[in-house]
């Protein structure tokens, strides 16, 4: 037993620290004769093999290696295939000698190269869905389209009219830019206001910039305006009612987030020395109808004069007057009562046909001296008496069916 095994220790030395002279590698069939030799044969058997330089040795001793009795028959069984032999510790353990890899190992090396593999998986699939972003818009039927289209989908718009709602300017300015070639479509230069364009579709360049694809919500507003500031939106005036929504378009943002903000103008005029109601938007086809002579909104104003109000001076007033070469008759003139924090006295004149001044000219013609102005009401929208001067409230759906807005789109109004 002694001579197996030192036999056996030198076959494990041998594997491990010795170089073979073999320029081949040694197969499974020539290390089984190698100790099968060495079994056979006694300790000063000599081996046709040179030793590499030898590597630190610890001072433990070594301890000899068993051959597993199954190690032979594998062995017989591989072939000239190169054998590589494993030392592995058994359950009692010891360590041993055999040709296959223990289970153990075969089982750890499955599990870590699945574990890597799952994880470049879902590292690519992390990448995918990084670069690819939000998923596509599913695609649906022509029916379902078509009918989309025809009921909630914005048909398109002129030119010029996108232009002014994306708040670029005002209509004619859009216009002014058009005709100057400063505006492209879709990477044309485009000089026709009356171009039907769709700014969801279409790519629309103003002066190099690209404009929103997303039109600013509708903003219906009612201010009370004060006496002093004029009805014009342009850059020049310093004192203009737009800058009394200075600070509701600088919080657009915040309530609109990603949507331009809008481009508000007035409905209709005031003068400068009249207070009192005006409409503020950026719907141009809503100012349109309200303020189109067809749509026959009465208009009620607060008149105050300097003076004494007879009779006479009521009848002058409800005749009428020329006004640009058109007469115009009030809709009604009432003589408000006296009220003990009013000194002056007041009339309530009603009109509907909404003429430059027409108001002043109607008081002037009857010999009276107007005093003060303010518009209390348009159609069946009156100014709130809680709205202090300077002050605006947004519009509801009741407040613009009261105006007179006819249009299918009045849920898209936020009450």
């Amino acid at each position: 037993m002694a001579t197996i095994a030192a036999a056996v220790a030198a076959a494990s030395s041998a594997f491990t620290s010795l170089h073979l002279t073999r320029a081949t590698p040694y197969t499974r069939r020539h290390i089984h004769t190698l100790i099968t030799s060495s079994l056979s044969s006694s300790s000063s058997t000599e081996f046709n093999i040179t030793f590499a330089p030898p590597k630190p040795k610890l001072n433990k001793p070594e301890p000899s290696l068993p051959i597993n009795p199954n190690s032979s028959s594998d062995i017989a069984e591989l072939g000239d295939q190169l054998y590589i032999p494993w030392i592995v510790r058994d359950e009692k353990g010891n360590l041993t000698l055999q040709s296959t890899p223990p289970a153990r190992l075969l089982h750890d090396m499955a599990n870590a190269s699945t574990s890597k593999k799952n994880n470049k998986k879902s590292k690519q699939i992390a990448s995918k869905a990084a670069t690819v972003g939000p998923t596509a818009e599913p695609k649906y039927s022509k029916a379902a389209r078509r009918f989309y289209n025809e009921n909630f989908r914005d048909p398109p718009q002129r030119l010029s009219k996108v232009l002014a709602a994306s708040g670029v300017a005002s209509r004619r300015s859009s216009e002014e830019l058009i005709f100057q070639g400063r505006v492209t479509v879709n990477g044309s230069v485009c000089k026709t206001p009356q171009t039907k364009v769709d700014p969801a579709r279409d790519v629309i360049y103003v002066n190099g910039n690209r404009l929103p694809k997303k039109l600013p919500s509708k903003v219906y507003l009612a201010l009370n305006k004060p006496k002093g500031y004029i009805c014009s939106s342009g850059e020049k005036e310093t004192k203009s009612v737009m800058s009394l929504f200075d600070d509701f378009v600088k919080s657009w943002d915040k309530r609109h987030p990603g949507q331009p903000k809008p481009r508000l103008f007035t409905v209709g005029r005031l003068d400068v020395a009249t207070t009192g109601l005006i409409i503020v938007t950026n719907d141009g086809e809503f100012a349109h109808q309200i303020s189109h002579p067809s749509s026959n909104l009465s208009k009620e104003y607060i008149a105050t004069i300097d003076g004494e109000i007879h009779k006479r001076h009521l009848i002058a007033i409800s005749e009428g007057t020329v006004i640009d070469g058109v007469h115009c008759t009030p809709d009604a003139v009432e003589l408000l009562p006296r009220q003990p924090d009013v000194p002056r006295p007041r009339l309530r004149i009603v009109v509907h046909e909404g003429r430059n001044h027409e108001v002043r000219e109607l008081v002037k013609n009857a010999g009276l001296q107007l005093r003060a102005l303010k518009r209390i009401r348009i159609g069946g929208f009156r100014l709130p008496s809680d709205l202090a001067l300077g002050k605006h409230v947004e519009l509801n759906q009741a407040n613009l069916r009261a105006l007179g807005w006819k249009s299918q789109k009045l849920d898209e109004v936020k009450t």
